[in-house]
């Protein structure tokens, strides 16, 4: 009897094409690689983006009577970049096998910059360099002119779009501790985004990366059936080769990224947006950052809490994010969890002054650790709202939550929150918010074995503590503690580890120690008398 054939599991697309990708590199850095596929992608999509729209106006049908295919203003009526014939991906294929098959690709590079203003100095010309192969770069550009995989062309932007967001996550996971400046975890993005709902208004991020916090809230605005010229994006970046990858990765999903800035001073000593009041905050700014240039700013207008020190940046970020948010604004940052407790040079004074003065601290959510590509320290997500002091039914309160516990490992050094984790905290934040201070009995937030049942559903569950996961706790209580704000001081332990009976336990233990002991011994016994009879 024939066995029938074992079905085959087929990857997912971006994940073929990364393996495909990461085989031309040969002995490029990935943090130089990531350039080279990173540009063509984006080349790719504003080549296919055109050449719908030359179509259109090539065929002259109703509005495009009479229309000239290669009139720049019909492409900027529609929002989409004039690729001039040099650039147009048919013609870098047609020269993919020669031997200048790099010179061609910076050519095309700067030929679209040239009729482009707002790409001028965002896309990389690296292809011409020696280290790259002509041979693995024909091979690159055959294999993303296949991304598509037949799909119609008006979808490619959605696929080019995927494949390039899972690009960045891959280059950063590659790149591994300096990876880590330019991309922020897709999971931490996504619980921020959903934390925050972000559904109108001012998006801003003064430390940018990527741009993926205006991605992911883009996102969020079409999930929700909301309108995405309902919100606009202001970003900032210090590092310019990372802001050309935002500049890019926003362009390939149509993001309008024109107040998305650069300078090399940075946020603190050069605001790109000094009157912005916005109405969401999403931010993941360098940990602990020594070198902020605190010294020259210690008499700024932004300490409205107190002086943060020169030697460490988190208090001066977050009272960064506090300055630019507007009277009814929300933030949502991610610090290192030493923020918390943090006393040196003032920082507990100032974390003091923007509770029990500005009334700014809504939630602080303690992570679980490997989350991060860059750094192993500790880090917790802090919530202000700037809208406390109105009709906020919790203004006296500050909801804690310990997720130490959530997430999973996607391979040996890194964690991931899964939807169902993001789920659980978002829920339990969005009921808190919006509950009666003084819950039903019963009441109950989310726990994990709910979190599946309730993704997508509309209702919000009644808010009410849970051991070890979350607690509401009043701002005269965390006043007690001196203000210190780690989660795990106030929401306890869960019940069943708060039941822990140590006696007993230590007791079971001892037991199956001995017993491994006298295994082993009655091993070892085996093994010499075994030995004594070879010899004999």
């Amino acid at each position: 009897m024939v066995k029938a054939a074992k079905e085959i599991k087929q990857e997912p697309l971006e994940k073929q094409l990364w393996k495909a990708a990461d085989k031309l590199r040969k002995n490029i850095d990935a943090a130089e690689y990531k350039h080279v596929v990173l540009g063509l992608i984006f080349l790719k999509y504003i080549s296919d983006s055109f050449e719908e729209h030359f179509a259109k106006l090539q065929a002259g049908l109703g509005n495009y009577a009479g229309s000239d295919p290669e009139d720049k203003d019909e492409y900027k009526a529609e929002n989409i970049f004039y690729v001039p014939p040099e650039s147009r991906w048919p013609h870098l294929v047609a020269q993919a096998k020669q031997p200048d098959i790099g010179k061609f690709a910076d050519a095309a590079m700067d030929a679209i910059e040239k009729e482009n203003p707002s790409l001028k100095g965002v896309l990389p010309k690296v292809f011409a360099r020696q280290n790259l192969d002509p041979a693995s770069l024909g091979g690159l550009i055959d294999l993303v002119g296949n991304i598509a995989l037949g799909d119609a062309k008006s979808r490619s932007a959605d696929v080019l779009g995927h494949v390039f967001e899972y690009f960045l996550g891959e280059f950063a996971l590659a790149e591994g501790k300096q990876g880590g400046q330019f991309y922020t975890p897709r999971s931490i993005v996504e619980l921020l985004v959903m934390m925050l709902e972000p559904y109108k208004g001012r998006v801003f991020d003064p430390c940018c990366g990527s741009g993926g916090m205006f991605v992911q809230s883009e996102k969020f605005v079409e999930e929700h059936q909301g309108r995405i010229n309902d919100i606009s994006i202001y970003g900032q970046e210090s590092n310019q080769t990372t802001w050309r990858l935002a500049k890019m990765n926003l362009a390939i999903r149509g993001i309008d990224s024109s107040q998305v800035k650069w300078n090399n001073e940075g946020s603190f000593l050069n605001d790109a947006h000094k009157d912005l009041k916005a109405d969401f905050i999403i931010a993941n700014p360098p940990f602990n950052v020594s070198d902020w240039s605190g010294e020259l700013l210690r008499n700024d207008g932004r300490w409205q809490f107190g002086t943060p020190p020169a030697g460490n940046a988190n208090f001066a970020w977050l009272q960064h994010f506090a300055y630019h948010l507007s009277p009814v604004g929300i933030a949502g940052v991610v610090l290192a969890k030493g923020a918390l407790t943090s006393k040196t040079s003032g920082e507990g004074e100032i974390r003091k002054n923007l509770i029990a003065e500005g009334n700014l601290i809504d939630c602080i959510v303690n992570l679980p650790g490997k989350l991060f590509l860059n750094t192993q320290i500790p880090a917790g997500l802090w919530f202000m709202n700037h809208a406390r002091n109105n009709e906020h039914p919790r203004k006296d309160q500050i909801l804690f939550i310990d997720a130490r516990n959530l997430g999973h490992l996607i391979n040996r050094r890194t964690l991931e929150l899964s939807r169902e984790d993001i789920q659980q905290i978002a829920s339990t934040y969005h009921a808190w918010r919006t509950a009666d201070p003084s819950p039903p009995v019963g009441a109950h937030c989310m726990r994990p074995d709910d979190a599946a049942d309730a993704i997508g559903a509309d209702a919000i569950r009644p808010y009410g503590d849970v051991r070890g996961f979350c607690a509401s706790v009043s701002i005269s209580r965390v006043a007690e503690l001196d203000y210190v704000l780690t989660p795990g001081r106030y929401v306890g332990l869960p019940d069943e580890e708060d039941d822990f009976n140590f006696p007993e336990r230590f007791a079971a233990l001892k037991a199956e120690f001995e017993v491994q002991l006298q295994e082993e011994a009655a091993l070892n016994q085996a093994i010499v008398e075994s030995l004594a009879r070879v010899k004999v």
